[in-house]
Formats: structure tokens, C-alpha cells, sequence
């Protein structure tokens, strides 16, 4: 049994991986994530702090399938291209797209989130994880510069630095040939809302990180080019599997843009 301490911060990815794990038990999986599964049998740690239940774990199924769909797009795109995965914390995301091995894939996280990764994870071909701070630029070197490349960033950008941030992004354009970026964020409003969020809360994490629309992102190089909002995800799968108090805060969303806006996941192309 693997004994795992994360900061207050890299505790959330593991309510990310549980949630995922919750989704590979249910019924009818929205990921099916097997990774996931075998993940939380492995780690000894306290998953029922989280206090996640089926719509939470629905909400990360959902997200983490738009993510997956276009990882799967881009390597359709691009076969022998680039997958930059930022903040990787535990996801599997690599083996629920299984890319081809004349596909190159990068996980980055924090040394010691990838020292449990490679414990925990097999290897595979043209697989590498680096153990660094997704702000110290020097995990850069590392990276061919000749592929297209998709760099992605889920559940990532709300906890990093308001002034790194942007400098990470703008340096990954200079960096790269071309290709395209994928994360969600928080806006403005959803970062003074932080609290609401009941996995944000039990872990004690804080988000410091949030733009309102995409784009104030085009001085760095980066094109909007997709946009997933709260109520893309309002479909009848959806609210078929919802609590009463979800759709509660569906209805709420479709009639107060503040609340539909708190949150979004956004793709962009360089």
C-alpha cells in the first residue's frame, strides 16, 4: 500500500482521481477510467474527507471526458504530434487515450507527485513524466521543438501564480512550433465563490488564478478556437443522473449569466 502526503493544493487532484474512480464503479460509466480504480486501492489515504458523492464525481467524469475528446482530436490531427499534460496530479489520462507510440506524451507535475505516478502507473512507449513545478520553465528543456503539440491544463490554471501564469503560457508559444492548448478556468466572480465548492473547501486549497474570457488571452499567442460553459454540459444524460439540488443550480444557471459564467473550459489554438 502506497502512503501518500500532498500539500493542501495536490490534495485535490486526489478528489479528481476519486471522483473518477466513483464514475469507473458506477453503473453506467461516463469515463470507465480502470486506472483510476486501481489508483485509489493502491494509495492509503482518507478519500471520504472529500465527502464526493455521484454528482460530483459526475461533474469530473464530464469535464475530464470533454478534455479526453480533444486529446483524442488532436492526435487524429496530428499522429506523430505532441501531448503536453500540465499539472497532471493522477490522471490516467494517457492510458484512457492509449495515443499511438509515434505520438510523444509528457506528464508534468511536482517531483513527488510523479515519484507516486511511477510507482503506481506502468510505463509505456514514447511516455516520459517530468517531476517539476509547471512555473520553473527549465522542464522545457525536455521537449522536442518540432511537433505540433497540444498542451493541456485540467484543473490547473486556478491554482497558479496571476503573474506566472500568463508567463508559462506566453513562454510555451515562443517555445512550440504551432498547436493547441486546452484548460479551464474560473472567472473573477467564481474565484470570490471559492468556497462554495465543497471539494475546494475540505481540501483547503485556495484559487488564485481567473480571466473572464478568453480573450484576454490573445496578447500571449494563443487563438480561441472552443468554449465549454456550464450549460453545454445541461443534457438529457445529464439530467437523467443529477440530483435535485444539480439541477437546482442548472436552472439557476440558465436564467443568471454571473452563474453560468463561473466557470468554463476553453481551447485554443497557436
Amino acid at each position: 500500500m502506497e502512503k501518500v502526503q500532498f500539500t493542501e493544493e495536490q490534495s485535490t487532484m486526489l478528489a479528481t482521481l476519486y471522483g473518477r474512480a466513483l464514475d469507473a464503479r458506477s453503473a453506467e460509466p461516463i469515463l470507465g477510467d480502470p486506472t483510476a480504480q486501481e489508483a485509489v486501492a493502491r494509495i492509503d489515504y482518507d478519500f471520504g474527507k472529500f465527502g464526493m458523492g455521484p454528482d460530483q464525481a459526475l461533474a469530473i467524469a464530464l469535464r475530464a471526458r470533454v478534455f479526453d475528446r480533444w486529446t483524442r482530436d488532436f492526435i487524429d490531427l496530428h499522429p506523430e504530434g505532441m501531448v503536453v499534460h500540465l499539472g497532471c496530479g493522477m490522471d490516467g489520462r494517457v492510458y484512457r487515450v492509449d495515443p499511438p507510440s509515434s505520438v510523444l506524451w509528457f506528464d508534468v507535475d511536482y517531483p513527488e507527485t510523479i515519484d507516486v505516478r511511477k510507482r503506481l502507473y506502468p510505463e509505456r512507449a514514447s511516455y516520459q513524466q517530468l517531476g517539476s513545478s509547471v512555473l520553473d520553465l527549465n522542464w522545457l528543456d525536455y521537449l522536442p521543438a518540432d511537433r505540433p503539440t497540444l498542451v493541456l491544463g485540467e484543473g490547473l490554471t486556478m491554482y497558479l501564480d496571476p503573474v506566472g501564469a500568463p508567463a508559462l503560457l506566453s513562454a510555451l508559444v515562443r517555445y512550440l512550433p504551432s498547436g493547441e492548448m486546452a484548460f479551464d478556468f474560473y472567472s473573477r466572480s467564481g474565484l470570490k465563490a471559492q468556497k462554495l465548492n465543497s471539494i475546494i473547501r475540505r481540501a483547503g486549497a485556495t484559487l488564485t488564478w481567473g480571466i473572464d474570457d478568453a480573450s484576454e488571452l490573445e496578447p500571449l499567442g494563443l487563438k480561441p478556437a472552443e468554449r465549454f460553459g456550464v450549460l453545454d454540459f445541461i443534457t438529457p444524460e445529464v439530467l437523467e443522473r443529477a440530483s435535485r439540488g444539480i439541477r437546482a443550480q442548472m436552472w439557476l444557471a440558465r436564467r443568471i449569466p454571473y452563474v453560468a459564467n463561473m466557470g468554463q473550459l476553453l481551447r485554443f489554438t497557436f
